[in-house]
């Protein structure tokens, strides 16, 4: 059965933060992922949430190993409580990431107990996250994709225990649309990701999720947790405050 979870932005204020996290903890989702961001950190964002959380796992997605080592993220998930916290990584823009991501894995797998991920977008990466790490953050695929990483996952890891976790965008109302379609250009203009999708052959829209639409969450039921990304209108952090508060996303 697929986990459903909320991740939010790393420039996300410990305020919002603050007033999030217990609602995801009482909604009953698995994680609250922050994505950490030259403007916003997904440890610190993390701290705040563990104070006000007692049950909810708490997820760091993607930290770019090019920013901080492995044993620098490892010396800060001390602060945390490690038996909640998922430490998800990626290669930033480091030319040689493949042996930048397999020596943070180890510095990680040294300095902290907690599980690590990768944040893969290439099937070497990829395979290289099924033989070392707990499992894969995933990002921008389509339900048939999904399940065509998660196979291929599934394959590479073997015997191993890896998790499929994808990050999702999402939309709660239909005003939200221009924002959410705004959001897969900013992304498609970015070459790995550009050549991502061209190497896939999808539109990033096709990756995304309305929740007002029945079954659109459903078809994403393929990997193992689901990251709803929850992009809206205007992107106030009151915004996303409020559809919590009223139940959406829906757990559904």
């Amino acid at each position: 059965m697929t986990q459903r979870s909320i991740g939010i932005a790393g420039s996300t204020s410990a305020e919002t933060v603050r007033r999030i996290a217990p609602l995801v903890e009482a909604a009953g989702y698995r994680t609250l992922w922050v994505n950490d961001t030259p403007g916003g950190d997904a440890l610190a964002a993390l701290a705040v949430a563990a104070e006000v959380t007692s049950t909810l796992r708490l997820g760091a997605g993607v930290i770019p190993l090019d920013r901080q080592s492995g044993a620098e993220i490892a010396d800060r998930v001390h602060d945390l409580p490690t038996e909640r916290v998922h430490v998800g990584v990626g290669s930033g823009q480091a030319k040689r990431g493949l042996a930048l991501l397999e020596r943070g894995v180890a510095e990680l797998r040294e300095g902290c107990d907690a599980p690590v991920f990768i944040g893969a977008l290439g099937p070497r990466a990829r395979a290289l996250a099924a033989r070392i790490a707990d499992g894969i953050l995933f990002n921008w695929l389509t339900p048939a994709t999904a399940a065509d990483a998660m196979a291929r996952l599934r394959e590479d890891a073997g015997e191993r225990r890896a998790e499929g976790v994808l990050y999702a965008r999402s939309i709660a109302s239909p005003e939200a649309r221009p924002a959410l379609a705004a959001e897969a250009a900013r992304y498609a203009s970015f070459p790995q990701y550009a050549a991502n999708f061209d190497r896939l052959g999808i539109d990033p829209m096709d990756t995304t999720i309305d929740l007002t639409v029945p079954g659109s969450v459903e078809a994403f039921g393929v990997v193992d947790e689901l990251v709803l990304r929850v992009v809206t209108a205007t992107g106030a952090e009151d915004e996303l405050v409020r559809l919590l508060h009223a139940g959406a996303p829906t757990r559904s």
